[in-house]
Formats: C-alpha cells, structure tokens, sequence
C-alpha cells in the first residue's frame, strides 16, 4: 500500500502543478480512484490537454493504453469519456476524463495524436453512439451498418 502512495503522490506533483501553469486550475478537477490519479476537462479542451500531456517534454504521457465511454444512464452528464496514458519515461499512469452531452453526443478524434485510437473510437462509436469529430474512418465495428441508435 505504501508503494500505491508513493506512485501517486509522484505523480500528483508531477502532473498537476504543470496542468495548472498551463490552464489554470478553474480548467480542471483532479481526483484520486484506487491509488490513481484522475483529471476531469472541459470536452472542449480534450484535445488540447491529451496533446500537452503527451509533448510536455517533463511528463510525456506517450501511451495511449485505452480510451472507453461510461454510460451513466441516470446522470444528468450521461457519457463520460476516459483516456488511460502512461507516460513510459517516467513510469507513470494518469486517467483523463472529460463528460459528453447526452444529445447528439460527440467529442473530438484523438486519432490526430494516438493513431492507435483509431478502432478504440470506433468501438466506442458503435456500443455508445459517441461521434468522434475528425475520425479518418469512423464506421462501426460490430453491429450492421445500418443500426440506428435508439
């Protein structure tokens, strides 16, 4: 558990002094989920930040492990989208996380910084409806192509 903390606490200082520099803390809520830190933005600045993220030559947050939707069915802020990184130079994780409406819901392709998202967002696309603006091939993964979302 002590090693849990550890990891943490690094990379709480590591990672949101630098996020705070370069947005402000009004930009931003940080939280902490079984031993990990996690970052809630703005779905407008999604991409913005992941890029920061990424090139900021002290954290590179250079893997992109995964991204996925939640489905808060009975929430006001009903989709939730959450990018996993790993920065591989400092051996740390870090979870950002951003709401999408419920209306029409879309958020910007991180398919520009992480070719790799590429089928994560087009699964997420086809289980969850989620549209991802600027995806070079956004088509579904596993139900016919002529599903309509309910």
């Amino acid at each position: 558990m002590k090693h849990l903390a550890e990891r943490l606490e690094r990379v709480k200082t590591a990672v949101l002094p630098k996020l705070t520099g370069q947005y402000g803390s009004e930009h931003f809520d940080a939280f902490e989920h079984r031993g990990e830190l996690s970052i809630r933005v703005p779905q407008e600045r999604i991409v913005d930040v992941l890029r920061y993220l990424r090139d900021e030559p002290s954290l590179r947050f250079d893997l992109l492990v995964d991204l996925c939707a939640v489905d808060w069915f009975r929430r006001k802020e009903r989709f939730e989208m959450i990018y996993n990184l790993w920065s591989l130079a400092n051996n740390m994780r870090l979870r950002v996380k951003c709401f999408v409406e419920e209306k029409a819901p879309s958020v910007d392709s991180i398919t520009s910084l992480w070719a790799g998202a590429d089928w994560y967002e087009r699964e997420t696309y086809d289980m969850h409806g989620i549209v991802f603006d600027g995806h070079p091939d956004l088509r579904r993964m596993y139900m016919p192509e002529d599903f309509v979302d309910p």
